[in-house]
C-alpha cells in the first residue's frame, strides 16, 4: 500500500514538473518573441532620425550599440531555447540579465524620455515570475527595481532628471516587486491545474489501453457502432469472424458486411427481442445479440457476434462423447459373448461331419465375428484414450523403417509400396506410437481401395513441407476407386463406413489421435482418381510444451 502511494505521489510530482515546464516554455517563447519584436522596434526609432528623436537623443551612438546588441543577445538565445528546451531555466537567466542591463542603458541615453523603455522590464519581470523559481524571481525583481533607482541617481547627479522622478522610480520598482511576489501563487495554482489536466489524461489513456487490451483478448467477438452506423470499436475476433480488419475502423458497417448492417437496421425500427443471425462472407451462420448503448435504438449499438458452427460442433461433440461412453460400456459388455460365439463356431468347424453348405455358414460366423471383434476392439481403444508422449525425429528415416516393416507382414511385392521425400530431413514432433497406428490403418485402407481396381495395388507415402506455413506433412495416396462425394463429408465420423466396408471407426481414431498430437487429418480427391490422405504435423519448433 506504501509503495503505491509513493509511486502515486511520485507520478504526480513528475507531472507537475512537467506540467510546469510545458507552461515555462510557451512563456519564454512568447517573451522572447515580444523582445525580438522590441529591439526590432528600438532599432528602427533609432534609424528613422526623427527631428527631435523620440529615444537616444542624449547618447545616439550608445543607443544604437546597445539596440542592436540587445537584437543580437535575444536571437541567440531564441536560437538556444528552440534546439535545447531543457535550457529553458539558464535561457530566462540571462535573459532577465540582458533586459536590465539593456533597457537600463536605453533608458539613460535617452535622457530621461525612456522611462517607458524602463515600464518593459515589469513585463519581463512578471514573466521570470513564471518562468524561474521563487527565488531567483524575488532576486531578479529586485536587481530590477535597484538598476532603476542606480539609474536615476546617475541622471540626478548629472541633472538629466529631478527629484521628482524618484518616486516613479520607486513606484515603479515597487510595482516590479509586487508582480514578482504576486505571480508566484498563480503560477502555483496554473501549474497545479495543467499537472492535474495531464494526470487526468495520463489516466484516461491508461484505462483506454487497458479496455482495448481487455476488448482485443475476449473470446467473445465484440463490435459498436455509432449512430451513423460506423464502426468504432472491433476487436480481432469479430474481424476475424466478419473476414475484415482493424483498420476498417471508422468506415460504414455496410461497406464491410451489407447482410449485418441490413440486420442491424431492422432491429433498429423494429426494437424486436429475439436473437437475429446472418451469413457471413465464407458462409457461416453467425448469431447476433444487440445492446442499446443510449436511450433508444438509434443510438450507438453493442453487437455479440457468435458463430452457430461452432455451438453446434459443441453440441456435436458432447453428443458424441456420450455416445463413446456407450458404445465402449456395450463393447465391453458383448465381447466375451462374441469371443465365446467364435470359439465355438472354430470347434464346430472341426468336425468331420459339418458339409459344404454348413461350411459356408460357419465362414460367415468367424467372418463376421471377427467383424464384431474388431469393432469392440476399436471402441475400447478410443474409449481409453492414453496421451499423448511426443517425440522428434526424422520423418524421412521413420518412413523408410515403416514402410519396410509393413512390406515385410502383408507380403507385398516391390513397388506397391514405395516413398517420395519431397524434402529432406524433415523433422516432426509425435508419439511414434500413435504415428504408426495412423500409418498403419491408412496404408491398409489404401490396399484395400486399390485392390480392386485392374491396376493393382500402388500406395505412395510423399514427405514434404507445405509452402505457405513450412509445416511438414505425410500424404498416403492410392490410386483406387476414391470416396464417393457424397461420403466425403461424414467421412471422420465414428462408424461412417465408407465403401470398403469396415468398422467405420478406423478414420475417426487416426483424426483423433493426430488432435491429441496437435496435428491434422484431412482428405483430397486425387487428381486422377484415388484418395489423398495429409496428414500436417505442428511445427516441432514452436511446439508447447
Amino acid at each position: 500500500m506504501e509503495k503505491s502511494l509513493g509511486s502515486a505521489t511520485a507520478g504526480a510530482s513528475k507531472s507537475q514538473v512537467s506540467a510546469r515546464t510545458e507552461f515555462s516554455l510557451r512563456v519564454l517563447r512568447l517573451v522572447i518573441s515580444l523582445r525580438i519584436l522590441v529591439a526590432v522596434t528600438l532599432i528602427t526609432i533609432g534609424l528613422l532620425a526623427l527631428n527631435p528623436p523620440l529615444l537616444g537623443n542624449r547618447y545616439p551612438e550608445l543607443y544604437q550599440y546597445m539596440a542592436f546588441i540587445y537584437l543580437l543577445a535575444s536571437s541567440g538565445l531564441a536560437l538556444i531555447i528552440l534546439r535545447m528546451p531543457e535550457k529553458a531555466e539558464s535561457v530566462a537567466i540571462w535573459q532577465l540579465i540582458i533586459d536590465i542591463i539593456a533597457l537600463t542603458i536605453i533608458d539613460h541615453t535617452s535622457g530621461g524620455n525612456g522611462r517607458s523603455i524602463e515600464g518593459l522590464l515589469v513585463i519581463f519581470v512578471a514573466a521570470a515570475g513564471i518562468t524561474l523559481p521563487r527565488k531567483l524571481a524575488y532576486l531578479g525583481a529586485a536587481t530590477a527595481a535597484l538598476a532603476i533607482l542606480a539609474e536615476q541617481t546617475l541622471s540626478y547627479s548629472q541633472g538629466i532628471t529631478e527629484t521628482g522622478d524618484f518616486i516613479q522610480a520607486g513606484i515603479l520598482g515597487t510595482i516590479m516587486l509586487l508582480i514578482a511576489f504576486g505571480t508566484q501563487p498563480l503560477i502555483r495554482q496554473i501549474e497545479e491545474t495543467e499537472a492535474l489536466v495531464q494526470q487526468r489524461g495520463n489516466e484516461l489513456a491508461d484505462l483506454a489501453q487497458l479496455n482495448d487490451y481487455i476488448i482485443q483478448n475476449l473470446r467473445e467477438s465484440i463490435l459498436v457502432v455509432d449512430a451513423e452506423t460506423r464502426i468504432r470499436l472491433l476487436n480481432q475476433s469479430a474481424a476475424d469472424l466478419l473476414g475484415t480488419t482493424r483498420q476498417d475502423i471508422g468506415a460504414h458497417l455496410g461497406n464491410i458486411t451489407p447482410e449485418l448492417n441490413r440486420l442491424l437496421e431492422n432491429w433498429r425500427h423494429t426494437a424486436d427481442d429475439h436473437t437475429p443471425n446472418f451469413i457471413a462472407n465464407d458462409g457461416s451462420l453467425i448469431n447476433t445479440y444487440i445492446v442499446p448503448l443510449g436511450k433508444d435504438n438509434n443510438g450507438p449499438a453493442l453487437l455479440f457476434l457468435e458463430d452457430a458452427s461452432i455451438l453446434v460442433e459443441k453440441v456435436q461433440q458432447s453428443k458424441l462423447a456420450a455416445l463413446g461412453r456407450l458404445s465402449a460400456s456395450i463393447a465391453h459388455e458383448i465381447r466375451n459373448p462374441i469371443g465365446a460365439l467364435s470359439h465355438a463356431g472354430q470347434l464346430l468347424a472341426e468336425s468331420p461331419s459339418i458339409g459344404d453348405q454348413e461350411q459356408l455358414f460357419l465362414d460367415i460366423i468367424q467372418k463376421n465375428s471377427k467383424r464384431v471383434s474388431a469393432i469392440v476392439d476399436n471402441v475400447l481403444d478410443l474409449s481409453r484414450k492414453e496421451v499423448a508422449h511426443p517425440e522428434q525425429f526424422s520423418l524421412n528415416d521413420w518412413c523408410r523403417e515403416f514402410t519396410a516393416e509393413f512390406i515385410s507382414t502383408i507380403e507385398l511385392n516391390e513397388g506397391e509400396l514405395s516413398v517420395h521425400s519431397e524434402e529432406d530431413d524433415v523433422l516432426v514432433r509425435i508419439d511414434p506410437g500413435h504415428l504408426h497406428q495412423i500409418a498403419w490403418n491408412l496404408c491398409e485402407n489404401a490396399i484395400k481401395s486399390t485392390s480392386k481396381t485392374t491396376r493393382g495395388i500402388k500406395v505412395e507415402m510423399h514427405v514434404g513441407r507445405q509452402a505457405n506455413n513450412r509445416r511438414p506433412y505425410l500424404k498416403f495416396v492410392d490410386h483406387g476407386l476414391g470416396v464417393p462425394k457424397q461420403l466425403q463429408e461424414h467421412l471422420f465420423e465414428p462408424f461412417a463406413a465408407g465403401p470398403d466396408g469396415g468398422t467405420g471407426l478406423g478414420l475417426f481414431i487416426c483424426r483423433e489421435l493426430c488432435e491429441q498430437n496437435k496435428a491434422t487429418l484431412r482428405y483430397l480427391p486425387g487428381d486422377k482418381g484415388g484418395s489423398i490422405f495429409q496428414v500436417v504435423f505442428a511445427d516441432p519448433s514452436r511446439w508447447d510444451v
